[in-house]
């Protein structure tokens, strides 16, 4: 399949695994990429060190172009676009949108820039900037996530900009693509479809919770670091959202003094990551604080394999799961069911010649014809 996503990034499918902390390892990247799709590895959990042994190691594994996610206002976030720039990464994604200065840095590395977007006037903002494509995620994706269904941000960041828009937020099989790219976007992001594959270094213990997920087992709290996070219902979650502010903010404290020692920050260099949290948002001082409780706790379940002390940020789509493919039978399994649909839906638009109503005939030259994506059934 041929979209402006497979153009912009050099890939073979137009499928995006996320960046999700603790997650997104050389790993899984390396698998994904291999796959023919897009890998992200995941840095803000790393130290600045990590990432670069990790880009290596990644390399290392593929020769397959893939990505890096970075929080642009760490700040750290210099030094970590030198990476990407030194090593040669092929695409830097944001979690928040970058300044008009970083991404013109990058892009004049010949770094692909491809920040995630909420809503359709940040599509606007860093598309003006210069950004290459967007992601933009529905409300019914893991993790930090917005109000508004996929269905209904999709169709108005399509319309408002002239870059390619990759569609995340309830997304896991060939069926969604297929629909994305009739929403007009040039493929589609995963984050829990690919955690749940058999390549995701997640302990076996915590997939297996998250397969027996249903729909109504995913929630969204603000009781982990006060912003709206979609994650499955567990004791754990009903416990945080039954306890008092003092309980919160001791816990914040002492995950903060745990991501303090795991990240290599100082406590001056935290605060000062903190301002940059607070800028711009309507955060008080308690809710920074416990923004340290997303990393540290997400490592419980994700790398200590403890879901009873952690919290598993999870897509809706963990409902519709129920197996744990490898990410090239993922791939190959997504891309033949799009084109399986594609001929479905072309033959229930044809009817026979002897019943097709008369009407205008229109063939328009090669230099008229739209541009959109090539599918080629036979080349999956």
């Amino acid at each position: 399949m041929d979209t402006a996503l497979t153009r912009l990034v050099g890939v073979r499918h137009p499928i995006v695994q996320t960046g999700m902390g603790w997650v997104a390892g050389p790993r899984l990247v390396s698998a994904t990429a291999d796959a023919g799709a897009l890998g992200i590895l995941a840095s803000a959990t790393m130290t600045v060190e990590q990432l670069r042994s990790a880009v290596r190691e990644v390399k290392s594994r593929t020769d397959a172009p893939f990505g890096v996610n970075l929080r642009a206002d760490a700040g750290d976030a210099r030094d970590r676009v030198g990476i990407i720039i030194d090593e040669g990464v092929r695409v830097a994604s944001f979690a928040l949108a970058p300044s008009k200065e970083l991404i013109a840095e990058l892009k004049d590395a010949g770094v692909i820039v491809i920040p995630s977007i909420g809503a359709r006037r940040h599509a606007e903002k860093v598309a003006a900037w210069g950004a290459d494509a967007v992601v933009v995620q529905g409300g019914e994706g893991g993790g930090h996530t917005g109000e508004v269904a996929t269905t209904v941000l999709l169709p108005q960041v399509v319309d408002a900009v002239d870059i390619p828009v990759i569609a995340a937020g309830g997304f896991y099989d060939g069926r969604g693509l297929v629909a994305a790219l009739a929403y007009g976007a040039a493929g589609v992001a995963m984050g829990t479809r690919f955690l749940l594959t058999s390549d995701s270094t997640v302990p076996d213990a915590v997939k297996a919770r998250y397969l027996a997920a249903s729909v109504k087992d995913v929630t969204v709290t603000t009781r982990v670091d006060g912003l709206p996070h979609r994650m499955l219902r567990t004791d754990l979650v009903a416990a945080l959202e039954k306890s008092g502010r003092l309980a919160s903010l001791t816990r914040a404290i002492r995950h903060a003094a745990a991501f303090r020692k795991v990240s290599g920050l100082s406590w001056p260099r935290m605060a000062r990551e903190g301002l940059a949290m607070k800028h711009g948002k309507d955060l008080t001082w308690s809710q920074v604080l416990l923004a340290a409780n997303t990393p540290m706790m997400l490592k419980s379940a994700m790398v200590d394999g403890r879901p009873d002390a952690g919290v598993m940020a999870s897509g809706q789509v963990a409902g519709l799961i129920e197996d744990l493919p490898t990410c090239a039978e993922l791939v190959e399994r997504i891309m033949t069911e799009a084109a399986e649909t594609v001929t479905q839906l072309g033959s229930r638009s044809s009817p026979s010649d002897d019943r097709r109503p008369e009407g205008p005939k229109f063939s328009p030259s090669d230099d008229q014809r739209p541009e959109g994506p090539k599918f080629s059934p036979s080349g999956v």
